[in-house]
């Protein structure tokens, strides 16, 4: 690995090695207005959400990288105290982008972007009609670190009103797919949150039994992953030894004496993800004492618990002990 201690870096560097390593991080499209009554948009990327009761959330306005001066939202937040965030999806990230520039404090970002301005409803800000989650904020504190260039100065706000579009939602929840954030990452990269979406199921509420808990023969395999080893380590319980000997001689029941258990067969069945034909064609090599059915037996239950058939794997797993 490489290591740095920031003071030994040019402010260029730390701020290249954050934003390459901190990400994909959410973008706060942020509405403010000046005291003159001047619309300002400008995205950041500094940005999250922190609480729900009461909800709040924080962005930086940093200063200026090349003269330490600061920016316009900046200014004025800390004089009329008030903003609308937005989040940024697919749709209008080059319209989110046009934002960004730098320009002169009396233009209006909304013309320039091509973004649509629309009346909030407790806050004099205005509202991104594209975005279909937007929040009235009030700035509860801005908190300054530094005065050079690229310092933070994190805006912590109260989110006053919610304003979300109905067709987000599925199954009572804002759908990832639907609503189809986008992420800032390095340089001039991005990410999409749609088509790159997983689930993993949180343990707050259940026992996980730990990876200390796991049996050698799973912790030790050269075939697990980390990630393969979490999902076991998710488990409450380990399956009984009966439970796993009855879960085999019912698998066995399916491999049927025309069922193809070559080792090419195996690799096949590997190929179209299928581990519960894997497994079929690793109990009967196990049979004819093929030299790799213990790694057979290991490939199948990895592919099941990559498949979320957590019972599958276990049993599978631990089936090993038994050959």
């Amino acid at each position: 690995m490489f290591h740095y201690v920031p003071k030994d870096l040019s402010v260029r560097e730390v701020h290249r090695l954050l934003i390459g390593g901190v990400g994909p991080r959410p973008i706060a499209l942020v509405s403010t207005l000046s005291e003159e009554g001047i619309p300002n948009l400008t995205p950041f990327s500094f940005f999250n959400a922190f609480g729900a009761n009461p909800p709040v959330i924080a962005f930086s306005p940093s200063r200026r990288g090349r003269d330490a001066s600061f920016k316009d939202t900046y200014y004025n937040l800390i004089r009329m105290k008030e903003c609308v965030i937005q989040v940024v999806t697919y749709s209008i990230v080059e319209q989110v982008n046009l934002a960004s520039t730098e320009y002169p404090s009396e233009i209006n970002e909304f013309i320039k972007s091509g973004l649509t301005p629309i009346d909030s409803d407790i806050v004099m800000p205005k509202r991104v009609k594209e975005s279909p989650f937007q929040m009235e904020c009030k700035l509860l504190k801005m908190e300054s670190f530094g005065e050079g260039g690229s310092s933070a100065n994190i805006a912590i706000c109260e989110v006053l009103k919610f304003h979300i579009a109905e067709d987000i939602f599925k199954d009572g929840i804002i759908h990832p797919e639907l609503i189809d954030l986008v992420g800032r990452m390095s340089a001039n990269f991005y990410t999409r949150a749609k088509g790159s979406i997983f689930e993993t199921e949180q343990p707050r509420q259940r026992k996980c039994i730990g990876y200390d808990s796991l049996p050698e023969i799973i912790k030790n395999s050269f075939i697990y992953s980390g990630n393969n080893l979490g999902k076991f380590a998710a488990a409450d319980k380990i399956p009984a030894d009966n439970e796993v000997l009855l879960f085999i001689e019912e698998i066995k029941k399916e491999s049927i004496k025309d069922f193809e258990s070559t080792e090419e067969a195996f690799y096949r069945y590997k190929q179209q993800n299928n581990y519960k034909n894997m497994l079929k064609a690793a109990l009967n090599l196990i049979e004819e004492n093929h030299p790799k059915s213990k790694m057979f037996l290991e490939l199948s239950a990895k592919f099941a618990i990559e498949n979320d058939d957590n019972d599958f794997a276990w049993k599978t797993a631990l089936y090993v002990n038994k050959i």
